[in-house]
């Protein structure tokens, strides 16, 4: 009782921004169309919680399987797959809430700071984004803030739980995504906080080689459970197709590093807004206070930020997405120094209004219009506008529903991996009266077996990808002679069409 005296405050204001954070996540989480990616998780996640033997069906692709395993037992408790998948990411949004006000109280040694860290997450775009989307990235959000929390704690305390806690949940962070294996390249990084004028020095700075050990070796303990599958090497090879690998990096060092530099400053700028990426800056000028604190924080942005601005590949806004959370601290950092110095309530009214502005407006319309909204345009590309979002997706199965209602079907889909026929199987495999099979390239023949389906029950064959015999996206080639069903608007001269084969 006398805690829940002391932080009365706190506790209120966690219990609202908890409130407005699930409001502002389930707010229409569905009308953005189910992504490619999205299939593919959701997809998996079926299959593994249907055959134990494919509880490492992501390795097939090179994927970690963290977050599969935890869409495993959405799926028992929730009906539609979409929502059973994006569920998981909003849940891990919210601990990412949780574990933003635990970082900043801590760096900080404010209880302020960490609730304006806190209420930075809720607001933040880019999270109200990824939050409600059923991708990786928002887990691994969750798993760098919690770990960065740790880190301070064991460069300032120096104890074995801590410690052990820190192994688990880089652990929980490396079997997620890659990337996560940050949080353990950047743990020397953390001895900036260490303090290096109190007595016992070799004994303490000792103690904490070891007990970083420990972690590292917890860390590496949960990444090696992969080896388990034969699949395990192809995580390698899937990581070549996004960052380039040393021997290769070496035939054009630096080529890249500008463009990839472009990219991320128009993302960041887009996502966190410029009057926020202002306050980062201007936290290191503000007060003299905190410097080492500060230093921390920016390096496990710009460290990161650096290492894929070098060997960069094929790169998407996510990928910067935990980056950018451990900036939050140093704008609540910046906001509380900042708001201190004003004397009138409605000076103060107007600075936190425009300093707002941008990402209220990019909040509103990101839950009402996403496609108006001021996020990076390859964003916009993937989840709405262009093939790899699945605009047609939810009209084609309530089309198929019906249509298995008379009798068999079979459907025949463009692609065999990735938006079809995958968001097909998710809601229809267990229909007894369809088969699904997907195809793969599309050439000038119909495929024999579709042909030989056609003579058996009625057939349809569903195309939203471009190639090279269609004369649109989502078109079906002329020569192919096949009868337009439905066909509805996807994106930007993209459409999900459907045909029957005579």
């Amino acid at each position: 009782m006398g805690f829940l005296k002391r932080h009365k405050f706190e506790i209120f204001i966690l219990i609202v921004l908890t409130l407005i954070y699930f409001v502002s996540r389930f707010y229409s989480i569905l009308s953005l169309p189910i992504f490619t990616d999205e299939a593919i998780y959701i997809r998996w996640a079926q299959i593994a919680k249907q055959d134990a033997n494919w509880r490492f069906i992501s390795l097939t692709d090179g994927k970690q399987p963290m977050f599969i395993w935890l869409m495993m037992i959405s799926l028992r408790f929730i009906q539609d797959p979409l929502l059973a998948g994006r569920i998981i990411s909003v849940v891990a949004g919210f601990f990412t809430l949780i574990g933003m006000y635990f970082l900043g109280r801590e760096v900080f040694k404010s209880n302020k700071i960490g609730l304006i860290s806190s209420t930075l997450y809720v607001i933040f775009p880019m999270a109200l984004v990824y939050d409600r989307m059923a991708l990786y990235d928002s887990l691994v959000g969750t798993f760098t803030i919690w770990a960065l929390f740790l880190i301070v704690l064991l460069a300032r305390k120096i104890r074995m739980d801590i410690a052990l806690i820190l192994g688990m949940i880089v652990g929980g962070g490396v079997l997620t995504k890659t990337n996560a294996f940050f949080s353990i390249y950047l743990l020397p990084a953390s001895l900036i906080l260490f303090d290096w004028n109190k007595k016992g020095l070799k004994n303490r700075l000792a103690k904490w080689i070891f007990l970083a050990v420990i972690a590292v070796v917890i860390t590496y303990g949960f990444y090696f459970i992969l080896r388990l599958s034969p699949f395990f090497h192809i995580i390698a090879e899937k990581n070549t197709i996004f960052v380039y690998p040393l021997k290769e990096w070496l035939q054009h060092p630096l080529e890249f590093l500008i463009t990839n530099w472009q990219a991320f400053w128009d993302w960041t700028n887009r996502y966190l807004t410029w009057p926020l990426f202002i306050l980062v800056i201007s936290s290191f000028f503000i007060a003299k206070n905190f410097v080492k604190e500060k230093t921390v924080l920016f390096l496990w942005f710009i460290a990161p930020i650096i290492a894929l601005g070098i060997f960069g590949r094929t790169l998407y806004p996510r990928f910067i997405f935990f980056m950018l959370l451990s900036l939050l601290p140093l704008i609540a950092y910046s906001l509380v120094n900042i708001c201190a110095k004003f004397r009138k309530p409605y000076l103060l009214g107007i600075f936190v209004f425009l300093v707002f502005l941008l990402a209220f407006k990019t909040d509103y319309l990101i839950l009402t219009d996403i496609a108006k909204s001021d996020i990076p345009s390859s964003d916009i590309q993937q989840y709405l506008t262009r093939w790899p979002a699945g605009g047609g997706i939810k009209k084609s199965i309530e089309f198929f529903e019906k249509e298995a209602k008379k009798g068999k079907i079979y459907i025949a889909t463009q692609g065999t991996f990735g938006l079809m026929p995958y968001a097909f199987e998710i809601y229809l495999i267990n229909n007894p009266n369809i088969k699904i099979e997907g195809y793969w390239p599309i050439e000038d023949k119909i495929p024999a077996k579709v042909i030989e389906e056609s003579k058996k029950n009625p057939t349809y064959f569903v195309f939203y990808q471009p190639c090279p015999s269609c004369s649109e996206t989502g078109i079906a080639p002329i020569i192919w002679n096949l009868k337009p069903v439905l066909q509805m608007e996807s994106g930007v001269n993209s459409f999900t069409s459907i045909y029957k084969v005579k």
